[in-house]
């Protein structure tokens, strides 16, 4: 038994020594993939280029608020790369230990948020190293957030480059720090949403967030400069929420929506109050070819900002485009009761009606309600929303039969032109007859509008229990911290009284090129 106990003693010594005296574990290292095509692969060309890039920034771009995260496109250096300065300007003087950096994936699909499971990524300016506690840790909150290589090894015909395309920028003007690299393989609301809450749980102010995104690829340059103002016009009045609406089902383009979504997010928590739009640019500006153009926008979430200063003004119509609206609903509602079909209704000149906005058209019979539709996220032209959104509350609310042509005389009309939603901080924020609510918990959703708390009476904890059961959860979902609950306004508009006339003078609006049937439209909201 003594002699057994002295050779197992033995064989275990034998086993630690083998294994002290081996090799010790490779280190896993994410080479670069795109230098020498994107960005110079010899380090003194790549910091020239990016000092000549820096150069052209203005000195009025530099701001003293707190900076919580950039966005920042990741082309080609050459086409990007003098957008991208603008975001990477702000970080002279500024020192981050850490800097998470949220890109999309181009060429493999997954449906989790990947943080990388390696040791650090290179470029031509040396080694970052990645901040493995910190990298497990968030993998370890949900299962949305997996330690993975997917979308980060070099992968298709250049390898995955939107996430490299910012090293680079950051080792310039940073020096050394701590990475967090996060490729996102599907861009959803839920993978958004956890990413930005749990990373806010998680950092303070030594950490630096970058989303990298370019926007709108492959339009003329007139459509794409005005497709890519809707998104950064989404930034700056901080709609996430219709963002990542509008990516999802393609009305906006942004290959990293879903990264700029989690990044406003997290911002938002950490204490953000202002988007700045610092640049925007596409490939036209430096090919001059404007057939086929990529957009790119730099973009950066500031802390400390004085709230009259952020605030953006209101929006506002004048009287006689609130008429032209109020007609083209009436129009409308009468096209596809008697036609059955979408009225052809041209755009109007004002800007106003042109703008996307969210609206709701709402039908009243003696009083009574008769059907009310709307689209919560500007997903078309004010003019083009009313005028389907009326069609749907005459013919698609599920609470009522169709309108019959009978009724039309007696139908009173309401516009409502919803502002831009805006995460509820403190319930003490909403007031009665001023804000709407939209609250969201997993594929449960609902929506009140401002009016509607005033004419039921209601006081601001119940408008929170009616807006719960309004989204199918139970009351007291406001307090639930995986629900969001969004505010808004509304600028309302109606007839207090049913016209005399059946028809109207026709607005003057003219015919849009693809008019959506109105069965061809979305479900009611």
């Amino acid at each position: 038994m003594q002699r057994t106990t002295r050779v197992f003693g033995l064989c275990a010594a034998t086993l630690l020594l083998a294994f002290a005296c081996g090799a010790a574990p490779k280190e896993k290292i994410r080479q670069p993939a795109v230098a020498g095509s994107f960005y110079p692969a010899n380090p003194a060309d790549l910091t020239k280029m990016m000092d000549g890039f820096l150069a052209r920034v203005p000195a009025a771009a530099a701001t003293d608020q707190r900076l919580l995260a950039l966005v920042a496109p990741h082309a080609g250096y050459e086409y990007s790369g003098p957008v991208a300065a603008y975001s990477y300007a702000l970080l002279k003087g500024r020192k981050y230990e850490r800097v998470v950096v949220i890109a999309p994936s181009h060429y493999e699909a997954f449906p989790f948020a990947s943080i990388y499971d390696g040791d650090a990524y290179v470029t031509p300016l040396g080694t970052v190293p990645v901040d493995k506690e910190f990298a497990t840790k968030l993998a370890g909150k949900s299962k949305l957030l997996r330690l993975s290589s997917q979308g980060h090894a070099p992968a298709g015909p250049q390898g995955e480059h939107a996430l490299e395309d910012q090293l680079p920028w950051l080792q310039h003007m940073l020096g050394g720090f701590k990475l967090v690299p996060i490729v996102m393989g599907d861009q959803t609301y839920d993978i958004e949403r956890t990413l930005g809450v749990e990373l806010a749980k998680m950092i303070g102010p030594e950490t630096l967030i970058v989303a990298s995104s370019d926007l709108s690829h492959f339009h003329t340059y007139d459509q794409a400069s005005t497709l890519d103002h809707k998104t950064l016009n989404a930034i700056a009045e901080w709609d996430y929420l219709s963002m990542s609406r509008n990516f999802s089902q393609q009305i906006w383009e942004a290959c990293g929506g879903g990264p700029i979504v989690a990044a406003m997010i997290a911002a938002e928590r950490l204490g953000a109050t202002q988007a700045k739009v610092l640049k925007y640019a596409n490939t036209g500006d430096v090919t001059g070819e404007r057939a086929r153009v990529v957009g790119y926008g730099a973009a950066a979430l500031l802390a400390d900002v004085n709230p009259k200063a952020a605030k953006a003004p209101a929006f506002a119509l004048t009287q006689n485009q609130k008429d032209a609206l109020l007609q083209l609903a009436r129009r409308s509602v009468e096209s596809a009761v008697s036609q059955r079909k979408l009225y052809d209704a041209a755009a109007p000149k004002e800007e106003a009606l042109l703008m996307d906005r969210g609206a709701f058209v709402t039908l009243k019979k003696r009083g009574d309600l008769r059907g009310c539709i709307g689209y919560v996220s500007p997903t078309a032209p004010l003019y083009t929303t009313v005028r389907d959104v009326a069609a749907y509350a005459a013919v698609r609310d599920p609470r009522f039969p169709p309108v019959q042509a009978s009724e039309l005389r007696d139908l009173e009309y309401e516009v409502s032109v919803l502002s831009p939603m805006r995460r509820v901080l403190d319930v003490k924020q909403i007031e009665i007859g001023k804000h709407g609510l939209l609250v969201r918990k997993g594929g449960y959703e609902g929506v009140l509008l401002p009016q509607v708390p005033v004419e039921q009476h209601w006081n601001r904890k119940t408008f929170l229990e009616e807006i719960c059961l309004k989204a199918g959860l139970p009351r007291g979902c406001t307090d639930d911290p995986d629900a969001d609950l969004f505010m808004f306004t509304a600028l309302v508009f109606g007839e207090e009284k049913p016209a005399d006339a059946l028809t109207p003078p026709r607005p003057e609006f003219g015919s849009p090129k693809n008019p959506r049937p109105p069965e061809a439209g979305p479900p009611p909201q």
